[in-house]
């Protein structure tokens, strides 16, 4: 038998025969083993991961610690007492049992890249977050550190060895999965076993995508998670031990099969056009210099900044009038941009800015609308379902909120405008329509009209390149970190954009792509693509659950209470199974912070969502700082762990003790 049968979240302990123990989540558990025969000191616990146990006598070694149940019943097995748990990573899965170690004599280790991320949890959960924040992908983190801190008595480098009670295991910088993962290498009757943590599971799959999206859509994570992968394989193990899943039995194949997933994977993930590259030649091939300085010409009515390596976030519809509309703004300097529309006003008789349309709620496409409402007293416009994410960014924890980037006194954005999906306005004799156009994120719309005999399609960061290219298939950056599930992102982008047939498409970042009829079909096609690539590797029979990191998320995301007072967050749910779907939610919370209900649970009817209240109150004595509350999170039987979080953020009122 290839793969050892059992739960989906284990730990692995020595022992002799499986003993049943009694699980308040799970029914009936038992200790497992891998191989009792050539291994039969080699044992398996299930809670919220695997935790092993290496038994010698009474005394034992736990590689990972889940929620720590299994200290309950070590006894059965013979143990007495435990001397070390090596964590192989961070995530909370892994270790949010940690807080039943404290004066238990039990001495712990980790990898040393993630030190800060076991002892100091709470500095990679920031109030404010910016642009190039430690583990961060333009101020979202794709941490999930623990919710207290967890001291450690040992940090292993990337090539270190350990020695316990004569056993040698090889400490083994496999990043991937996290940003210090290691596996611990114990050799054993001339082979290896390898305690992987989540560098790769059973069948090839891959524990979850978002702890593996590390960069704004450059693959780092996935070339990590290659070629750890690729290093545990030159090992041989005869048994890959990972933290979930079963163990793997001469997981040769599954390497392989594995790294050509990931190769896969990265092919459609990487951005369809010339990034870094010869961008800067086909950005646009279409508009021509103006009269006006660095000001180009796409169409009689149509302008847009360009030069060399320039990328701002402008256009400008200039009416017979002299009235202008702009579709976004951001990324320019506000003296250059005062200098191109005052000799727009002597030149193309420009008279006023009416509105500032904004395409999607990254901070780069609308950091200069506050000048230009001050300046010119213009309007600033958007999608209804914009205006929450854009006006109070600290409630999410999306990527690129405009106060991430760290102009002064710009924290949010104040729309005067709402537009719903499909609404039309007409303005100084054209007609516009304002679609939800998702693609690159949820939160983003797409503006369309006739402007100088052609339809023109505003279309956000979501698709760029040069449609005369046929290797070109236009895709941005697939981050799920902006809340872009494909269904609701790149493939209704795909779909909606080979429904409207424009003429030609206006890009985030001074891209113009013409004749776009054949570029919107291959990135159609691609869009497809990538999903299969995506399920393939995922665990969930349904991509969404192990892609999207908003299933389950609060709203706000962060909270700012004074000690001895109370306030309330909304707990959103999600199913995106086409049948019900059951759950229990703990919120776990850090000493002094207290959650009503502490549990939730009940049912969610096939493809729906629900939101939940919790009333969270601090205790009178409570110090300052940030808090980390979790959700460890149960569906259908199957248990997640601590996978999501919220912060608090504590303040004592000024003239307080």
């Amino acid at each position: 038998m290839k793969h050892l049968i059992c739960c989906a979240i284990s730990v692995f302990i020595i022992v002799a025969d499986p003993i049943p123990v009694r699980s308040a989540d799970k029914g009936l558990k038992t200790f497992t083993q891998p191989d009792a025969k050539i291994y039969p000191n080699l044992f398996v616990w299930t809670d919220t991961c695997n935790v092993y146990v290496l038994r010698d006598g009474d005394t034992a070694l736990l590689i990972d610690l889940g929620d720590g149940s299994v200290l309950d019943h070590l006894a059965e097995i013979g143990v007495k007492r435990v001397e070390w748990v090596l964590f192989t990573h961070h995530h909370r899965e892994q270790c949010q049992g940690a807080s039943r170690l404290k004066n238990s004599g039990i001495q712990v280790a980790a990898p040393e890249i993630e030190k800060a991320l076991f002892e100091r949890p709470s500095d990679f959960r920031k109030m404010t977050p910016k642009l190039g924040d430690t583990f961060t992908i333009h101020g979202t983190s794709y941490a999930r550190p623990p919710i207290q801190p967890i001291p450690l008595d040992r940090k292993f480098h990337t090539m270190d060895t350990f020695t316990w009670r004569g056993r040698e295991f090889w400490c083994i910088d496999t990043r991937g999965n996290s940003p210090g993962g290691m596996s611990y290498l114990l050799k054993q009757d001339s082979r290896w076993l390898a305690f992987s943590g989540d560098v790769m599971l059973a069948d090839a799959k891959m524990h979850t995508w978002f702890d593996t999206e590390w960069d704004y859509g450059f693959a780092a994570g996935i070339y990590a998670l290659h070629n750890s992968s690729a290093l545990l394989a030159s090992f041989e193990p005869v048994w890959l031990l990972p933290s979930h899943g079963p163990a793997i039995h001469e997981p040769k194949g599954d390497f392989r099969e594995f790294q050509e997933k990931l190769r896969n994977l990265n092919h459609f993930y990487l951005r369809g056009c010339e990034i870094n590259t010869f961008a800067a030649a086909t950005q646009d091939v279409v508009s021509r210099p103006s009269t006006v300085p660095h000001m180009w010409q796409i169409s009689p009515h149509l302008f847009k900044f360009k030069g060399p390596n320039y990328w701002p976030n402008f256009t400008l519809i200039l009416a017979d009038s002299g009235r202008a509309l702009v579709v976004d703004c951001g990324l320019m300097d506000e003296k250059f941009l005062d200098q191109a529309l005052n000799r727009m006003r002597e030149q193309y008789n420009l008279k006023a800015i009416d509105a500032v349309i904004i395409t999607h709620m990254h901070g780069d496409h609308f950091l200069g609308a506050p000048y230009m409402r001050e300046k010119w007293g213009t309007k600033i416009w958007a999608l209804d379902r914009m205006a929450d994410v854009c006006e109070h960014p600290e409630r999410f924890d999306y990527t690129c909120p405009i106060s991430a980037y760290g102009k002064k006194d710009i924290d949010n954005i104040r729309f005067d405008r709402l537009f719903k999906s499909g609404e039309t306005f007409d303005w100084e004799g054209h007609k516009f329509t304002v679609d939800w156009m998702p693609g690159q994120t949820e939160f983003a719309l797409c503006l369309h009209g006739q402007i100088d005999g052609r339809k023109v399609a505003f279309t956000g960061d979501n698709i760029f390149g040069n449609p005369a290219d046929p290797t070109q298939r236009g895709n941005e950056g697939v981050i799920a970190h902006n809340s872009a599930v494909l269904e609701e992102g790149y493939i209704y982008c795909a779909e909606y954009l080979k429904r409207l047939k424009p003429d030609i498409l206006i890009g985030g970042h001074s891209y113009v792509m013409d004749h776009p009829a054949k570029f919107i079909e291959r990135f159609r096609k691609w869009s497809y693509d990538l999903k299969v690539a995506f399920q393939a590797l995922s665990l969930d029979k349904d991509y969404r659950y192990w892609f999207d990191p908003f299933w389950l998320h609060a709203e706000p995301y962060r909270v700012t209470l004074h000690p001895n007072e109370s306030g309330e967050v909304l707990l959103h749910l999600r199913n995106f199974r086409s049948g019900k779907q059951g759950h229990r939610i703990e919120i776990h919370t850090p000493p002094g912070l207290f959650a009503e209900p502490a549990v939730l649970t009940g049912e969610l009817a096939g493809e729906t969502r629900q939101s939940f209240p919790i009333r969270l109150k601090a205790a009178a004595d409570i110090i300052s700082g940030v808090r980390i509350v979790a959700f460890d999170v149960t569906l259908d039987g199957r248990r997640y762990g601590e996978l999501f979080d919220f912060i608090v953020n504590i303040e004592r009122k000024p003239n307080t003790p």
